[in-house]
């Protein structure tokens, strides 16, 4: 089975990477080509394509992992205007349960079957092959693919019925970013406090107050890089569908809500484009004290 991969962006190029490391068949593009040369130099199992139609054209299932529904859109119709009735498509991107399902519809109408399968875990896990993968869909069309998504994460899941999985990653992003602002606050107090930042850092993660977040986003910074390839748009972005969830299913979401606001300051003062784990300097410029510490990488790895 052949299989497309587009977006090469800081979570897609590692995953399309993955597939190719486990032998698949893939062929890339991107709208950076200079983004496909690394996959290209890791063997003849890997083919360029210039736009998606192009892609389409001889892959059994096609991969797409990119910023917004509004891309997603843009290229799902570039697809299909050459993809094959059978084809299937693997949606990774994160949207929303609404705009999975209607796009799955205008994939249906051209006989293309679809899989939402989300990732969580952080860029670096998917650089190893280790990320967890959120899939929903039709369970036939899940274990078809399988092979493929376990190649690219070690932990996979399958939510239920497509929307599922849409649901549940917008749940594990909405806490991510409320652990991460509650990280930053931790860490002040410990600052302030007059406690060793490393640690106090040591010491947070072996109790019971840790937090994936804590653990890994802590680290960038402490370091000072906040480097995790996750910007402050897809934060609000993902806290956007988080909310509307909320009014949907009638589950006030204080917290999420409070959280939507610091990053909406986040932007704000340091722009869309800026890292998410920057959120916690709202905090350090306003009482004027960096969170700094010895020993700690400036990505993850």
């Amino acid at each position: 089975m052949r299989y497309g991969f587009i977006g090469l962006g800081n979570l897609g190029g590692h995953l399309a990477a993955s597939l190719l490391r486990e032998g698949f068949d893939v062929t890339v593009t991107d709208l950076d080509p200079a983004l496909g040369k690394r996959h290209l130099a890791m063997g003849k199992a890997c083919r360029w394509a210039d736009t998606p139609a192009d892609l389409a054209l001889d892959c059994d299932a096609i991969v797409t992992c990119l910023p917004s529904p509004a891309v997603s859109e843009k290229v799902l119709r570039q697809m299909l205007e050459t993809a094959r009735p059978g084809t299937g498509w693997i949606e990774m991107s994160t949207l929303g349960r609404d705009d999975i399902l209607r796009l799955a519809a205008i994939a249906a109408a051209k006989g293309v079957e679809t899989m939402e399968a989300p990732v969580t875990g952080g860029v670096h896990l998917a650089a190893q092959g280790k990320i967890t993968v959120l899939a929903g869909g039709e369970a036939k069309l899940f274990e078809t693919h399988r092979p493929a998504l376990a190649a690219m994460g070690d932990k996979i899941f399958h939510m239920g019925p497509l929307g599922s999985a849409s649901i549940i990653k917008v749940i594990t992003n909405m806490l991510a970013f409320i652990h991460l602002v509650a990280d930053g606050e931790a860490l002040m107090l410990a600052k302030r406090g007059g406690l060793d930042l490393k640690t106090a850092w040591e010491a947070i993660t072996a109790s019971s107050g840790s937090s994936f977040v804590h653990e890994t986003e802590g680290q960038l910074i402490l370091n000072g890089s906040y480097d995790v390839a996750f910007t402050m748009d897809l934060a609000l972005k993902d806290l956007g569908f988080a909310m509307r969830f909320g009014r949907e299913f009638g589950v006030p979401l204080d917290l999420a809500g409070l959280t939507n606001q610091t990053f909406v300051r986040g932007k704000a003062a340091y722009g869309g484009a800026a890292q998410s784990t920057q959120i916690v300097k709202l905090l350090e410029d306003a009482l004027g004290t960096d969170l700094r510490a010895d020993g700690f990488p400036a990505r993850l790895e």
